[in-house]
């Protein structure tokens, strides 16, 4: 019998729509072949550790709580809270972690930074962090500035197709200094040049366009006194709050394309940074397959 018969058909669209999670945990119960190459022993334990589906009492109940704490609630709460309430309670805990946690960006940074992410990704959802954005002091002049360099985050690609297919016609175009020189134009001094900076590269992150990632990568490192505010500390932040609207593949890609520019040496690392990229093996699962037999081998 499959999982889909199992369940009912709600709690089967939800759990499909959690990132597969509990397809990968019913198959590692399921089948002695480690799933994706994953330890089979640790989804058998997270399948175990599901906590019991609530009672409409206390759904609502908790549903209301949430409510109440938060001031408003989102229909994809009350789904989670009512297939997978372990795994409603594990997306609360990282949304907290990811979103709501002080850490290296000052809350007026964090929040310039979502109203760029969300601008860019014409994402309706999380309209609140407009409330935010002005509760730390951002002003009008300073939501301007965001949507001006979010409309331009496609220049990245128009001058990067000058220089690939038409450099010959204009040897003076050298497409990410020039790009870069656009930034400053459109900030025009509303935030300082580095935040621009961080939420641009947050929004190419969101829109997954290389070019436009590596380019504010090298912006930031090459801005004054960079080991002396946690600049790289920074940037994860940024990165990290594009994973809600963009999802993780984009995060991965953005900081693979990162990594690669560390150990390529287009952009000079502190110590710890360059630890993490020194790290090998880093990359996609790659399936070992046995070699097939040739005719010479069979012989």
């Amino acid at each position: 019998m499959t999982w889909q018969r199992a369940c009912p058909i709600e709690i089967t669209l939800v759990q499909h729509f959690s990132l597969n999670f509990i397809v990968l945990a019913y198959q590692a119960l399921s089948d002695p072949i480690e799933p994706r190459g994953l330890p089979a022993a640790k989804f058998r334990s997270y399948a175990a550790a599901m906590t019991p589906l609530p009672t409409p009492e206390e759904l609502r109940d908790r549903l209301a709580s949430m409510a109440a704490e938060r001031g408003f609630l989102l229909p994809h709460h009350g789904a989670l809270a009512a297939a997978a309430p372990d795994l409603h309670a594990a997306y609360q805990a990282m949304y907290s972690a990811l979103t709501l946690t002080d850490r290296h960006l000052s809350q007026f940074e964090r929040e310039f930074i979502w109203l760029c992410i969300l601008v860019a990704t014409r994402e309706p959802v999380g309209t609140h962090h407009v409330d935010l954005f002005q509760r730390a002091g951002g002003t009008e002049d300073q939501l301007r500035a965001a949507l001006r360099l979010t409309g331009y985050a496609g220049a990245s690609g128009t001058f990067g197709f000058i220089e690939e297919h038409c450099q010959e016609h204009f040897p003076g175009i050298a497409a990410q200094d020039d790009y870069l020189a656009g930034i400053d134009v459109l900030n025009a001094g509303a935030v300082p040049p580095i935040l621009a900076h961080m939420g641009m590269a947050a929004v190419q992150m969101a829109l997954r366009n290389p070019r436009g990632i590596a380019a504010h990568i090298v912006a930031i490192y090459a801005a004054p006194g960079f080991e002396a505010d946690l600049r790289e500390e920074r940037l994860v932040e940024a990165f990290s709050l594009a994973i809600w609207p963009g999802g993780v593949n984009r995060f991965v890609d953005a900081t693979r394309i990162w990594h690669d520019m560390v150990r390529a040496e287009t952009v000079i690392p502190s110590p710890r940074f360059k630890a993490r990229a020194a790290l090998p093996g880093q990359g996609s699962f790659v399936v070992q397959r046995p070699r097939p037999l040739t005719s010479e081998a069979t012989q």
